[in-house]
């Protein structure tokens, strides 16, 4: 995993940034009844998305949680006094706190199974019956646009996903939350080049190809050999899941 209080200060200009941020809120509030009056944003990062929650829907009331230290003063300063830290998979808020809960590219990160599950139990004890909960799911296939760098990167060890659709809605359905409606969103400016993806295998973002692999030297090789080094390929489309949890025991 990334060194996310490393990655702070360039993780949004790296991932698309305020253009990425408004197509993911716009999603996540598709998906988001109106009647919402709290919302706790999971692992919110730099706030870049939250923000847009909370402006996007005055009478909501947005918190924000992260783990990562850096991240979370980043939110702060764009969301003062509604950023909290805490760990996804021990949420410092008490049950049935949320009528929304939201995890925008958390799930993926993990190691497991066993973490994903953690997280959505942790999401469904604070909703509210008759709460929504609105994950990514699938979000490293979703980089996968069928363009020549994926050709070359297609051999690359890969770990089952933590955040596969399937995976996720086991989990859910173990909390007994039910499907309530699903949407796509582009992320804008995160189309790869063929020099950038080199670079983001040496820093270690492909999770199996730690930095100074040599895997990865020969993968980035490869890379070096495609036309229009610089030109981006098409932006991923994200999926997004919702979930209801019923009124009822």
């Amino acid at each position: 995993m990334l060194d996310y209080d490393a990655e702070a200060g360039t993780y949004d200009a790296r991932r698309g940034g305020e253009p990425r941020a408004a197509a993911a809120a716009d999603a996540v509030l598709s998906l988001v009844p109106d009647r919402t009056g709290r919302l706790l944003d999971v692992a919110c990062g730099t706030g870049i998305v939250t923000r847009r929650l909370a402006a996007a829907r005055p009478e909501l009331r947005v918190t924000g949680v992260d783990l990562t230290d850096a991240m979370a003063r980043r939110a702060a300063g764009r969301l003062p006094g509604a950023i909290v830290r805490g760990d996804s998979r021990a949420l410092p808020f008490p049950d049935a706190t949320f009528w929304a809960v939201t995890s925008v590219w958390l799930l993926h990160l993990f190691a497991g199974p066993a973490d994903t599950r953690a997280v959505i139990a942790e999401c469904a004890r604070v909703l509210r019956p008759g709460g929504v909960y609105v994950t990514t799911v699938d979000k490293a296939a979703a980089h996968d646009v069928g363009s020549d760098i994926d050709a070359v990167l297609a051999p690359r060890p890969r770990r089952p996903a933590p955040d596969a659709a399937d995976l996720v809605e086991a989990c859910t359905e173990q909390e007994s939350l039910t499907p309530a409606g699903q949407a796509t969103f582009p992320g804008r400016g995160q189309g790869r080049s063929p020099r950038r993806t080199a670079a983001d295998l040496r820093r270690g973002w492909f999770t199996l190809l730690p930095p100074g692999d040599p895997r990865a030297e020969r993968f980035a090789a490869r890379l070096a050999l495609l036309p229009d080094q610089e030109r981006p390929r098409p932006d991923p489309e994200f999926t997004l899941r919702a979930f209801r949890k019923p009124t009822t025991g």
